[in-house]
């Protein structure tokens, strides 16, 4: 998942890619160049810019890697953690409903033999 910064980052890098070629070509063309040259000239450019973009898309790729490894391991840690105290909450319960129950079973116990005494 992109951010709103990485959309915006990556669409200033190519905007700004887009222009630097767009200029690069309007400057050859009006430049005082002979036909081979200039076609020369732009390929050079060309592949100069394209060379530049496909770096930059590479780091892009590589942060949005990192990124994305980092929000799955923050993920894992948050389920785990979720995982645990659920456990410790259905132990807590378990635990408090087994005491009220031998607590509740003595009660019942004492008033049967509350009753028979009295009875007899």
């Amino acid at each position: 998942m992109a951010t709103d910064g990485n959309k915006t980052a990556k669409g200033l890098l190519i905007g700004f890619l887009a222009g630097s070629v767009v200029g690069a070509i309007i400057a050859l063309l009006y430049a005082p160049k002979p036909g081979k040259e200039l076609r020369a000239d732009i390929k050079n450019d060309a592949e100069e810019y394209l060379k530049i973009a496909k770096q930059k898309a590479v780091e892009i790729i590589h942060e949005g890697k990192r990124q994305s490894e980092t929000l799955i391991t923050e993920a894992k840690n948050k389920a785990a953690t979720i995982l645990a105290d659920a456990e410790k909450l259905i132990t807590n319960v378990r635990d408090k409903t087994s005491e009220e129950g031998k607590k509740l079973k003595e009660a019942v116990q004492a008033g049967v033999e509350a009753y028979k005494k009295e009875k007899s």
